[in-house]
């Protein structure tokens, strides 16, 4: 059973950062494309971040290009993908969710459509 979980969530101020953590059991993690979305209430769950299994490929929302960084550690013992937070600014404030789809080679989707399996999602929140 494929299991994904985030965690690093929490309330900062503008300007400050985060670090989230993703970490999936029950898959071979490095042929996973792996990806972080988020929404915020009344709003559409949209794209942030992915990158594919090896981390030879990336791709940003133009919200967040240069202010996140989407990193993955495939080895056995570690199998966790990171999203470094950094500005953070009050648009950002957010449930944060990281998926993951089978996918050992080429690259990551942008949709949410392109994932099969989901974690619970962790809360960021920033105030002004």
């Amino acid at each position: 059973q494929v299991q994904v979980v985030e965690s690093g969530g929490g309330l900062v101020q503008a300007g400050g950062s985060l670090r989230l953590s993703c970490t999936a059991s029950g898959l071979t993690f490095e042929d996973y494309a792996m990806g972080w979305f988020r929404q915020a209430p009344g709003k559409e769950r949209e794209g942030v971040s992915c990158i594919n299994w090896n981390g030879g490929y990336t791709l940003y929302a133009d919200s967040v290009k240069g202010r996140f960084t989407i990193s993955r550690d495939n080895a056995k013992n570690t199998q966790t993908l990171y999203l470094q937070m950094n500005s953070l600014k009050p648009e950002d404030t957010a449930m944060y969710y990281c998926a993951a789809e089978r996918r050992p080679s080429g690259y990551c989707g942008r949709s949410a459509r392109d994932y099969r399996y989901w974690g619970q999602g962790t809360q960021v929140t920033v105030s002004s």
